[in-house]
């Protein structure tokens, strides 16, 4: 089976899933679609594929599913036209930067009996898969830790900052995602900190360039979060989990991984430059999933679900910063 594939948004995003969508045995990319018809056209002509609109897609019965990499506010517009028109959908996050929009997306969804799976690529890194397998295979015990250090290696313009949703929408949802998938519970409590430390314009926009939160599950295991829109050495991603009997830890990766000893010290390259070429190998694995649960007729995981409970922690920070306290998550 071929699944026929067309990406919404040829941006910087759209791009490297209209790669992953090559590099997939079983998918093919048959249409392109962007406001910008030169940039339309260039990806279209770089896949061998067909420049469409958004109508005419969802009417096609050459494109078995679409994955949408259009700006955050049209996402819940097109997955709710996307499962009506029957086809597959695979969509960045957030769904939308309201939950109760993004209720009535995933209701839509569910009445339409759709597929739905949200763009979280982190999971799909080997790196820090392997942290999930080490885990599942009891090699630190039952968890009781977990750090997430996530920082960016400079702060977005502001034209982004006023579409972006603020930091723990836009930038933080990774990693409440990632807290989840690793923590193996639901978060009953979030307390966030934030601050502007990196760009005055940013805070004049009502948004935050650095915070830090601490969420905890019902069982009492907790999670830390330290985000910054700066990092001067890189794009820096690590983890950490601590359990019972043990560690594991998945460190900062680099495009080339030696290390020059000489008299004055050891030296390494580089970290990343950004998260377009340190998950390389998780954007790919994440559209592979995608197709596998097409042709397998299987529901995909992260979900729509899972989309909405990273957008639930994301209020629960932003009311916690508000208000200076620790905050439920039934609470919001």
């Amino acid at each position: 089976m071929t699944v026929n594939v067309a990406v919404l948004g040829a941006g910087r995003i759209g791009k490297v899933h209209a790669k992953a969508i090559d590099a997939t045995d079983g998918a093919n990319l048959v249409a392109v679609v962007d406001a910008f018809e030169e940039a339309a056209s260039a990806l279209a002509k770089e896949h061998d594929a067909r420049v469409d609109t958004i109508d005419a897609i969802a009417g096609a019965e050459d494109v078995d599913a679409v994955i949408i990499c259009t700006p955050t506010d049209m996402h819940a517009d097109l997955i709710e036209q996307f499962a009506r028109a029957g086809k597959a959908i695979f969509c960045e996050k957030p769904i939308d930067l309201s939950i109760e929009r993004t209720k009535s997306c995933l209701k839509t969804v569910e009445e339409c009996d759709a597929v739905l799976m949200l763009g979280f690529n982190r999971r799909f890194d080997p790196h820090f898969q392997a942290v999930r397998a080490a885990i599942d295979a009891d090699r630190i015990g039952e968890v009781e830790m977990v750090q997430i250090i996530s920082r960016d290696p400079g702060a977005p313009p502001p034209s982004y900052i006023q579409k972006s949703g603020g930091i723990f929408r836009d930038m933080t949802i990774h990693d409440f995602d990632m807290a989840r998938f690793l923590l193996g519970e639901e978060v009953t409590t979030v307390y966030a900190t934030a601050s502007v430390l990196v760009d005055p314009e940013i805070g004049k926009l009502g948004d935050y360039d650095s915070a830090m939160v601490v969420l905890t599950t019902a069982s009492g295991k907790q999670c830390s979060i330290s985000n910054s829109r700066r990092a001067t050495y890189g794009y820096d991603q690590r983890i950490e989990v601590h359990g019972s009997k043990g560690a594991v830890a998945a460190e900062n990766q680099r495009p080339v991984a030696i290390e020059v000893a000489t008299a004055e010290g050891y030296v390494r390259p580089p970290l990343h430059d950004f998260f377009m070429t340190r998950y390389t190998e998780a954007y790919a694995a994440e559209i592979a999933a995608f197709v596998y649960a097409i042709e397998n007729n299987v529901a995909p995981h992260p979900s729509g679900e899972d989309g909405l409970k990273a957008l639930t922690l994301a209020e629960a920070a932003l009311k916690s910063v508000a208000e200076r306290r620790s905050v439920g998550v039934d609470e919001i």
